[in-house]
This record gives structure tokens, sequence and C-alpha cells, in this order.
């Protein structure tokens, strides 16, 4: 790319008059010609749909059908915003997210019609995309012509939501600047050319599918083909119908692919490079020795205040080296930590004093949250920005994962990496899915506890993990929780605030290592009658929370 685009609105218009496949849905495909055009048409029905003087914010409660990508070149175009809306929310919090955004209309689709039933919506228009209402509202700008004019770098154009495992989700902002720039930067980063196919199996409203996948393929006039929501089963298949050659992933999508049925010819397949967050390196291997593709795994927090990026040289079990500005903190003192120690084995020998909150000294592109000054000025501290995000750093600089700051576990006053449990955890032959995270110790602070989905053998549990030289000795699970399947937040993030919240107290079978004991045994209702190690069950549990 010869110059920088300065707006998402003037990278939707430049695909007019491009014929080539521009976007792929289900059995339907637009031109690239035909979703600028699509884009144009709604973003003058939006103009005349939005009362005089209200906040321009449109809502999208759709799953990934080919309206929510034409609404987003909308809104680029009139000069408004998206307001990503999760259909997994229900009741008084999906009527929250609404109206917290401030949306005057709603797009949404007669499938998710029934969540929006009793609620109390004033000054709320709903518009159903597959309903003759609809079309008849557009007939009239059919031949629009996309103008990016009307948008400015600063303006707003997405908000979308972050996890609400700890609070009310927050509205994150992002500009059509900074859009631009992210997709442009990940064309230049991956290669992305025109004759690429961006598979879209994330859901919209979340920033991944939108910042990771959307945006680079707009930049490179790429095509996109979507899912209308992710299906294991349905990747390969879907892969090779569209010929996809990037994709995009959150949480745990890549481990239900992997536990798919494995087949002879899993590798023919045109993917040439997946790119997320939270695979794990025992999977993104597992990957790409099954199916001949490499993943790359990065970090950048939601709001974009601070990222990582792989580079060829780092260690494995590192996300990367730290960059201009990215330290880490203790976060009740504001010193920076001291680098990490390892052993031969590689175990963490100084977790108390090396494991902080990762935060960016330095220029960053955070944006803040719609009307949510408590939550921004606890992300802006001090003139930095604190990612909420545990991080260690060793000696050369490489930056190591080890979980929300809500995920923290101290066992016997020590400090202990989840992320790193988790990942030898992962190494267990029987597992699919793994989490790992603190539950109330009786005395004080926490014991280890592991959900694992998968199979599960006690004994030989207790061997693998005897067997793992990186296995520090106060890390091995106290409990062991076992699932038929991992629960997982809408953008398929494992859902840990539920498994938290739950402990050891729940309708799936755990197994737990009483103290001084190696092996796993099945824990029964004797075992919690006065609560395992003292405490009551229902003590523990809410103590969880």
């Amino acid at each position: 790319m010869e110059s920088m685009t300065r707006t998402v609105a003037e990278l939707v218009a430049a695909r007019w008059d491009d014929h080539r496949p521009g976007l792929m849905c289900e059995e339907r495909t637009l031109t690239q010609h035909q979703v600028a055009a699509g884009a144009a048409a709604r973003a003058a029905l939006l103009a005349d749909l939005l009362p005089p003087g209200a906040v321009p914010h449109v809502g999208v409660l759709l799953d990934n059908t080919e309206e929510f990508p034409l609404w987003l070149g909308a809104a680029a175009l009139a000069g408004a915003a998206v307001a990503g809306i999760n259909p997994t929310r229900r009741g008084p919090e999906l009527a929250r997210d609404i109206l917290h955004t401030e949306c005057p209309l709603l797009v949404t689709e007669r499938a998710h019609l029934p969540l929006l039933a009793g609620l109390e919506l004033p000054g709320v228009r709903i518009l159903v995309t597959d309903d003759e209402e609809y079309g008849a509202l557009l007939a009239p700008y059919a031949h629009a012509v996309p103008d990016p004019s009307r948008a400015a770098p600063a303006d707003r154009l997405l908000l979308y939501f972050t996890s609400g495992s700890t609070g009310a989700p927050k509205a994150a902002l992002c500009s059509q600047g900074r859009l631009a720039a992210a997709g442009q930067a990940l064309v230049r980063q991956f290669g992305v050319r025109a004759d690429d196919v961006h598979y879209i199996c994330m859901p919209m409203f979340h920033g991944n599918a939108v910042i990771a996948d959307w945006a680079p393929a707009l930049a490179a006039g790429a095509s996109v083909a979507l899912r209308r929501r992710f299906s294991a089963s349905g990747f390969l298949p879907d892969v090779r119908r569209f010929g996809a050659t990037y994709f995009t992933y959150v949480g745990r999508a890549v481990q239900y692919v992997l536990a798919t049925e494995e087949r002879a010819d899993d590798r023919d397949n045109p993917l040439r490079l997946g790119f997320g967050t939270e695979a794990g390196a025992v999977d993104a291997a597992a990957f790409e020795r099954r199916f001949g593709v490499r993943l790359v795994e990065g970090y950048g927090s939601s709001e974009g205040g601070a990222a990582i990026q792989w580079a060829p040289d780092t260690p494995q079990g590192a996300v990367g080296p730290s960059g201009p500005g990215l330290v880490v903190l203790d976060p009740a003192t504001g010193r920076e930590c001291p680098p990490a120690l390892f052993d031969p084995a590689g175990r963490l020998l100084n977790g108390e004093e090396a494991i902080g909150e990762l935060v960016n000294r330095g220029p960053n592109p955070f944006e803040g949250y719609w009307r949510n000054p408590a939550a921004e000025a606890e992300r802006r501290r001090g003139g930095a920005y604190w990612t909420g995000d545990l991080f260690y750093r060793d000696a050369d600089g490489y930056l190591y994962f080890a979980g929300r700051t809500d995920d923290r576990i101290r066992v016997d006053g020590e400090n202990l990496a989840a992320a790193m449990i988790e990942n030898i955890v992962a190494r267990y032959e029987g597992a699919v899915a793994v989490a790992v995270y603190g539950v109330p110790d009786p005395v004080t602070g926490d014991q280890v506890m592991a959900t694992i989905a998968g199979s599960f053998d006690p004994t030989g549990f207790a061997e693998f993990l005897a067997a793992q030289p990186d296995l520090g000795t106060k890390m091995a699970p106290r409990f062991v929780r076992v699932v038929e399947r991992m629960p997982v937040t809408a953008t398929n993030k494992i859902h840990r605030a539920l498994l938290r919240r739950e402990g050891y107290v729940c309708s799936d079978p755990v197994w737990w290592r009483p103290q001084g004991e190696d092996g796993y045994r099945r824990l029964m209702a004797a075992d919690t009658e006065g609560g395992v190690g003292g405490e009551a069950p229902t003590t523990r549990g809410a103590a969880a929370q």
C-alpha cells in the first residue's frame, strides 16, 4: 500500500467499481462493488432515520450475516458508530447494553426478536433485516454512491463491549482512524493480498473479528467469508468451500477444531495463516502438525492500550519481546517487578516478585469507554495504561502471560501464573480444553483448581504431573473438575468467572488430592460435610465469586 488511508469510509469507497468477489455468506456472494453500494444505501437510510440531535449510534444485534459488515461500512460513510450487541445477553442486561450505548436505531433479525420481547427500549427504532419492511425502506436508496467526505479519522466507529466477568460490560471506543490504521498494519505484517479470503467465524459484535479480520481484508481489498456462528465441525468444510486463506480466533476455538475427528486429508486446505490469542503453545503446535497452518499468537488489550508482537527469537512459552513503554509493575507499589528467574527445567522461581500487571507507559491508542469515567480512570493511572493482565518478564526482555488480574493465584504466600500451569496441564493426553484458576484456601490465599474437558484418569493424571519437569511444587491442582464441554462466553473465551464461582461444589465430577497425598480420589459428599480442609463448601462458593 503506497500511502496510509485515514478513514474506514475511504476504504469502503475505494471498492466502488471493483467487481471481484467481496463478501460471501452462506450461498450468496456479493462483489466488492455491491458491498460498497450496499454500505452507501444503508448510510443514506441511516442519515434519514437518525432523529435530529440524536447520538449517531446504531446498535447491531445480528449473527455474522452479510448485514453486519454492510452496516459497519454504512456507519463509516455516515460518520456514525456501530455498537455490537451481544446476543447471549438476556433481559435487563441486554436492554442495559442497548440503552447504555444510546442507540436510536437497532438493526436485528427475526431470529433475535424473542430476545427483545418485553424489553423497555424507549426511543429505540428496530429494523429487522429479513422482513419486507426493511427491503422497502432500503429501496429508495438503491442508487446511492459512497461519499467518504463526511467522515474524519477522529469519528467514533465502534463501541464494542469488553468482558463483563467483573461487572457490567464496558463499551470500548474505536475511531475510524484507529481501525483504518490497525487494518493497514495487519496488511503489512501478514502480507495480505487482494486475492486473499478472510474467514470470519468469530462473532462480529466482538472487537477481534472486526479489528483483526474484517479491517485488514477491507484495507487490502481481500474477500470476506462469513460463518453465521462458529462451528468446529464446519470449520474445515467452510475453509475449503470459500477458499479461505486467513482466519482469526479467540479463546478455545482452536481446541474445539482440534477435537474434531482427524482425517488423512486435513492438510488439503488453502489456509496459510491463523491469527489470534489464547490458543496456547501445545494447541498451536498440534494445529500446525494436523492442518499445515501456522498460528500466530499475539497479545493486544481489547481497548488497544497495549500490544505485544511475536518475534522469530521468542522463547517457547513467551508472548513476545517487550516493546517501547511496556513494563511489568507491582500494582500495590507501582514499582517495576524484577526479571523472572527460572530453574533448568523452566520453572518460575520468583513468581512472588516477578509477576505483576502489564503497563504501557508510552503513547497508546486507547480511546476510552463510552460514558464510563470510572473505568477509564482505572485504565489510565499515573499517565500510563494499565492492562488488567498479569505478566512476567525474563532477563532478555521477553514477556510471559500469567493470567488476568482476577485470575491471580496465591499459594502459601507465592504468586503462581495460572497461564503457566494451564499450559502444562494442557499436555495431558486426555485434555481437550483446560482452565486453571484459584479457589479460596480455608486459611489464607488460594488453592489451585483445574477444569478439564475430555477424558480423565486420576492415576494417569497424577503420574503425568509427576513427570512434568517444569511443574513447581505448589502448582499441581488440588482439585480437578471434569466436564464434557468447557463453559465459554459468547466470544469462545473460557467462562472463568463461572468456574471460580462454582468452585468444587458443582454438578460435575470433581477429583481432589488430600493434603499430604500425591494421588487423586473422587470428592464425595462426606469429604465436604465439614468442608474440605475445614471450610464449608457454601462459604467457599460464595468467596469464589
